[in-house]
């Protein structure tokens, strides 16, 4: 699960040397006094070079991810942007923002996008195509990209949870156009709030960069009070001491993993041969976050019951089924666009979503895992599925 779970003297000695070399914290400029301490620039060069890509951008959080990147790409009024009905809040509201039109598919087995629904979602304003590795899993990405290739559609990997995960042995967030990823509190990797985006392609990535930080093109040859530019922007700029704890962090991402892949096995092996139990299926090819061990019952009161006995034994669920609405496009009726785009009617806007959802439970994985709990909670779900 967190990587605030790992957190110690590593990110203290690089918060530290920032207030030791000068006490600058805006990651631009005062090149006099920070005795050449750049932690965001620093952390994004370790991002881009741990992810194999040419750039990569620090920003404050994985929605403000979204945000710069639908407008790198030029997402505006009057376009489409598809992207999954299980997501978070976060997902819809950047497409919002930027003005244009959400529109969701459902989801399959894998509890990530459809790519048979994505086909029949596409029309001819759907500008760009959002898909989700929702809670660590990869979506089915080479049907996805099949599909988006044939119709020229530019994607962007929503990787929240897919930090460090590959699909076919290329990581998470490489595969489309423009990777986002966050670093709340609750990710693998974490910075408190923060986020970052990742490009091969320079001039999106020079988009981007000038749009996160008002327009600013960051000329070489000019003072940054005399900065040129080609356009209008806005403010979503990583400042320097998330910029030291995400450098220290990163540090830690492959044993982080490492442990969560270990735990979730433990756990999978407990209970794995329990009745009427079903596990999300993972695509072939895939490498998981282990974010969480999804599994599917037989109906949503008995998926409940399953919380009630986890949570009464100490450990408890995440997302599913506890914290759906704020996870599931069927629940959002407090946005106008979306309802619109969906007919005006989100309750029965996406069927076969609501049935996997409905009968899903999710098991957060930790990093420092008691060793008895793989145990209980196989005892705590036989006294449901028993």
């Amino acid at each position: 699960m967190p990587g605030f779970e790992v957190i110690g003297q590593e990110e203290f000695d690089q918060v530290k040397e920032v207030f030791e070399k000068g006490g600058v914290l805006f990651r631009h400029s005062f090149d006099n006094l920070r005795n050449g301490v750049y932690k965001v620039r620093d952390f994004e060069n370790a991002f881009a070079a741990r992810m194999g890509v040419r750039h990569a951008l620090a920003v404050t959080s994985g929605t403000a991810a979204l945000r710069v990147a639908l407008a790198a790409l030029g997402i505006g009024r009057g376009d489409e942007v598809i992207t999954q009905s299980f997501t978070f809040v976060a997902t819809v509201e950047a497409i919002i923002e930027a003005g244009a039109t959400p529109v969701c598919t459902e989801v399959d087995d894998t509890l990530n996008m459809d790519p048979s629904n994505l086909e029949f979602r596409i029309t001819k304003r759907t500008k760009a195509i959002i898909v989700v590795h929702m809670l660590g899993t990869p979506a089915r990405l080479d049907r996805i990209m099949e599909i988006a290739n044939r119709h020229n559609i530019p994607v962007i990997e929503d990787s929240a949870w897919g930090c460090g995960g590959k699909f076919k042995g290329k990581p998470l967030g490489t595969h489309g156009v423009v990777g986002t990823f966050s670093f709340d509190f609750a990710k693998t990797l974490t910075t408190g709030e923060g986020g970052m985006l990742v490009f091969q392609d320079d001039q999106v990535a020079a988009r981007a960069r000038a749009w996160h930080d008002h327009g600013h093109e960051n000329n070489p040859t000019l003072p940054r009070w005399e900065d040129s530019r080609s356009g209008s922007g806005f403010n979503y700029r990583m400042m320097e001491l998330q910029g030291a704890i995400g450098l220290a962090q990163l540090a830690k991402l492959d044993r982080v993993i490492e442990a969560q892949r270990t735990n979730k096995d433990a756990i999978y092996e407990s209970i794995g041969d329990l009745p009427g139990l079903r596990f999300r299926t993972v695509p072939e090819g895939s490498e998981e976050t282990a974010d969480a061990l999804v599994f599917f019952v037989a109906d949503n009161v008995t998926a409940r019951r399953c919380r009630e006995a986890l949570t009464s034994a100490g450990l408890g669920t995440k997302i599913l089924p506890e914290a759906i609405t704020w996870h599931f496009a069927g629940t959002w009726n407090h946005m106008p666009t979306l309802v619109a785009a969906q007919g005006g009617n989100l309750s029965n806007a996406f069927p076969a979503s609501t049935q996997w959802l409905g009968r899903s439970v999710a098991l957060p994985i930790n990093v420092k895992m008691p060793t008895d709990v793989p145990a209980r909670v196989r005892v705590a779900l036989q006294s449901v599925l028993q």
